[in-house]
């Protein structure tokens, strides 16, 4: 696809300076919100296998629902610039972060058969694929281009380490809460509390036609 254009200066330089924008009460709660939400979702793909061998699927099996999940994420992300164009950023984020919790749910719940965790997997991608679009434009839907590499580190610190640590959180969960199933319900339940707290990142000036 071509290049798309630049922003208008207007655009550009919209908002606060990056203390300002950074010391914020909605720039804190999106942070909180996608903090939570990249926890639940990096756990999920690294449970996927032992939730499905749990419930005595064959390893292949298990490989194959991961594989296509991926597959799900990618042709997610081709959706989200049409879903960017049609919502608003508070919606958007917030319905995301919450779809996010239903299909971890789906996946708590459902044993089978094998075609529909197959589905849910890849439905689950599709999710995912948003979400990481989500997050790599959240500065600019709301606080423009301007300070957008500063602002973005500080919201990408606390998201990218939460990542780094779901695997092991929640492997360690899941034990002590007495398997995957219950692990994900859990995670379900962090997503929800993610998207509620996105309700709250809305700045007080957002970037004209956001």
């Amino acid at each position: 696809a071509p290049w798309p254009p630049a922003p208008s200066p207007s655009v550009a330089h919209a908002g606060a300076s990056a203390e300002e924008a950074a010391r914020s009460r909605p720039f804190r709660v999106l942070a909180v919100a996608l903090t939570l939400s990249a926890f639940a979702v990096s756990a999920v793909v690294v449970a996927l296998v032992p939730l499905l061998l749990e419930r005595g699927y064959s390893t292949s099996e298990a490989a194959w629902a991961l594989g296509l999940g991926g597959a799900g994420q990618t042709l997610g992300r081709t959706l989200y610039a049409t879903l960017a164009r049609r919502t608003a950023v508070t919606a958007r984020t917030t319905t995301l972060i919450a779809l996010g919790g239903l299909t971890t749910a789906a996946l708590a719940i459902t044993p089978g058969p094998y075609a529909l965790l197959i589905a849910l997997s890849i439905i689950v991608g599709m999710v995912r694929g948003n979400l990481t679009l989500l997050q790599a434009t959240a500065i600019t839907d709301r606080w423009g281009t301007t300070h957008y590499g500063r602002l973005s580190g500080l919201l990408a610190a606390p998201t990218t380490t939460a990542s780094a640590l779901a695997p092991f959180a929640g492997a360690a969960l899941a034990i002590r809460l007495g398997g995957y199933p219950q692990l994900f319900g859990a995670l379900a339940a962090v997503s929800v509390i993610a998207s509620v707290a996105a309700l709250r990142a809305a700045p007080r000036s957002t970037v004209p036609g956001r």
